[in-house]
């Protein structure tokens, strides 16, 4: 990479000579000086060769252009060998400044990939990269990653240590957060940041500053959207995208590493405990806890999703039945339902199956189906299940309202018991009007409807507080609890508890 880039100053250097004004001045003179000494015929020869030679040397020394292998289509910036490349500049000896590398990423690219579309999501990319290029300083450099991914390489000046970068990562999501205009709606984007400084990076290159960025970027997604992590020596110098292969995640799924972990969802008034989700974690015995986005996706491609169906509905059952001896009461736990499991003629069959197994209630086993599906299935062994688990007494929760384009009548044959309110339309809902009107409609249609509302992704306590004062029935999200062991759900609602008694004994003091 360094003679690579001495052999292009070098280029550059000549370059800058060939076209200095002053040696064209030399053409003249040199004329006269072959006239001179040779007569007529050497001066022709001059005056065709000297000209000659500087189109050769300006050609030889052209710049090279970007290879358009080397440009992302879409946003039109440079790709990760050109981050690299300026990455190891600041490792340089003669190097101005040294240089830290950040890494965003927009949270849930995949879901909003799939929800807007091929040319909504190369829209959402493209408004992303104009944001953050013009955030930055000419000196800096954005490229684009792929999959709604970026990395920047920042001049380490004079005071750029960890707190200066920390507000630098604020400042780039809160650019990104601003609403984006799509088809005459509004997207609202959160983003996690992993960022290095380059004292912190395992080797003095650029490659080694990019992966450090990532293994952060890594950890702050698994914290939860929106959130900024900084390398430390103790993370895994490389975390990338890894391609989970099929026998690899059957031995996952089998062996336990693939397992249902629980987020608590609690009425928004009180506080109450009402349910938990179960959601897929997988602890790898070596790598470590790995995001959902990064093994989900692998699952759906190797066709698993009806395994994965059978561990998660087995994990809740048990759990659930654990808590109850325990004596915590946990009303409801949800599971999620796949397409390819709602087209199952044997689902509902096996789920009543489970439940007696397990002697547990269906009243408190919550089905959760996409809003999608509902509204886009035609085959009549889904809608048999759906209604078939409804009659059995499992409850019907309405996933991701809003997103799709689910008609009020589909609700109501579907005997849905509750919509759950996509994450995009809380985000803000403290501060920002427009979605206060948005989610005041999405209520006003379900008590129309008569069934209940849980909000997705709260991850303030001013989102909460506004969910209180509009009305909603239920909440999950960061601001309550991340997703658990079912081992550590008793604790917390403990701690929950003596919280809120805390609080009550406060307030009567007052």
């Amino acid at each position: 990479m360094a003679i690579v880039q001495g052999a292009e100053q070098v280029k550059t250097s000549i370059r800058a000579v060939l076209k200095a004004p002053h040696l064209a001045a030399f053409l003249p003179a040199t004329m006269i000086f072959a006239y001179w000494y040779g007569g007529e015929s050497l001066m022709v020869l001059v005056a065709i060769l000297f000209p000659g030679l500087l189109a050769i040397g300006g050609a030889v020394t052209r710049p090279a252009t970007a290879s358009p292998r080397k440009i992302d289509t879409v946003t039109g910036l440079p790709k990760r060998d050109k981050l690299l490349e300026h990455l190891d500049r600041g490792f340089a000896p003669e190097a101005a400044f040294e240089k830290s590398c950040l890494v965003l990423e927009i949270d849930d690219f995949e879901k909003l990939s799939q929800q807007l579309g091929r040319a909504g999501i190369e829209h959402i990319c493209r408004a992303v990269s104009d944001r953050l290029r013009s955030a930055l300083r000419e000196s800096d450099l954005i490229c684009s990653l792929g999959a709604g991914r970026f990395g920047l390489s920042i001049d380490k000046r004079q005071r750029a240590d960890l707190e200066a970068t920390l507000q630098l990562a604020a400042r780039l999501q809160a650019t990104v957060s601003e609403p984006i205009s799509l088809d005459q709606t509004r997207v609202l984007l959160s983003s996690c940041i992993g960022f290095a400084l380059p004292g912190r990076a395992p080797e003095a290159s650029g490659d080694a500053l990019l992966a450090a960025a990532e293994s952060a970027l890594s950890v702050a997604t698994q914290a939860g959207p929106g959130s900024i992590r900084a390398y430390s020596n103790g993370m895994v110098p490389r975390v990338g995208r890894v391609e989970h292969n099929r026998e690899a995640l059957l031995r996952a799924l089998d062996e336990g590493q693939i397992a249902p972990w629980f987020q608590p969802q609690v009425c928004v008034k009180t506080g109450r405990l009402t349910g938990c989700e179960a959601l897929a974690r997988w602890q790898h015995p070596t790598m470590g806890l790995i995001a959902p986005g990064a093994f989900l996706p692998a699952i759906a491609k190797a066709g698993l999703l009806e395994r994965l169906g059978e561990v998660v509905l087995y994990g809740a059952l048990s759990a659930l039945r654990d808590w109850d001896r325990e004596g915590l009461t946990v009303p409801t736990v949800a599971i999620n339902v796949s397409a390819e499991e709602l087209n199952n003629p044997c689902l509902s069959d096996k789920i009543r199956w489970e439940l007696d197994r397990f002697d547990i209630a269906p009243s408190r086993l919550v089905v959760e189906i996409l809003e999608d599906v509902i509204t886009q299935t035609k085959d009549d062994i889904a809608i048999h299940n759906v209604n078939a688990l409804a009659e059995i007494g499992c409850k019907i929760d309405l996933d991701d309202f809003g997103t799709g384009n689910a008609a009020i009548a589909s609700i109501a044959r579907f005997n849905v018991h509750r919509i759950k309110v996509d994450r995009s339309f809380v985000t803000h809902i403290d501060s920002d009007a427009d979605q206060q009107n948005m989610f005041s409609a999405i209520l006003t249609i379900a008590n129309q409807l008569k069934v209940g509302t849980v909000a997705e992704g709260v991850e303030t306590h001013a989102e909460h507080a506004m969910l209180v004062k509009l009305g909603c029935d239920h909440a999950q999200g960061y601001s309550i609890a991340k997703p658990m062991p079912a081992a550590a759900i008793p604790d917390w609602a403990l701690g929950r508890d003596q919280n809120q008694a805390t609080r009550q004994d406060i307030s009567k003091l007052a």
